[in-house]
């Protein structure tokens, strides 16, 4: 059902090129790492690869829940799941599907409007558990501020690549 589902692993790798540029010293680094009070020392290169290796596979597991978060059409598909008259040609529910992919299929498959759910999702999924757990850490505003708006850019990114460039049969 999902074509070049393969853009997905690309897609995983915006949070890691987001935030080599967004933790960069000259970008907002320097204000995280005072915000934080992480040791600035760069941990062993063996360590480096696991925190990147797993960065990488948060960003698929984010990739994938953007897809529903961007793609209203999914919310389609999903009440036929496990259907498989969905697949036989001429049944009532690929007809349907049929139908619905070639009258709306592409409505609200836009780059800004991937953008305008990866921020809300920012503001409504990010924004309250970096908040939460900032609040038991005794983190300041400037700690909050600086993840959520990592966050926020990371997923208006995401999202808006997802909906305008995955494409669903």
């Amino acid at each position: 059902m999902i074509q070049n589902g393969y853009f997905l692993f690309l897609t995983a790798l915006i949070p890691l090129v987001t935030g080599f540029i967004w933790y960069n010293p000259k970008v907002f680094g320097n204000v995280w790492l005072q915000a934080s009070g992480v040791d600035p020392t760069p941990p062993s290169p063996k360590k480096m690869m696991i925190t990147f290796a797993l960065t990488y596979l948060f960003g698929l597991f984010l990739s994938t829940m953007m897809m529903p978060l961007t793609i209203h059409q999914m919310g389609v598909l999903s009440v036929f799941e496990g259907d498989a008259t969905v697949k036989t040609e001429g049944s009532e529910a690929y007809l349907f599907i049929k139908s619905f992919f070639t009258n709306y299929g592409d409505r609200f498959r836009t780059f800004k409007h991937g953008a305008l759910h990866g921020t809300i999702a920012s503001l409504f999924f990010a924004l309250p558990i970096i908040g939460v757990m900032s609040l038991f850490e005794k983190k300041g505003f400037k700690y909050i501020a600086v993840h959520v708006g990592y966050w926020m850019l990371t997923l208006a990114i995401m999202g808006g690549l997802i909906c305008q460039f995955i494409r669903l049969n």
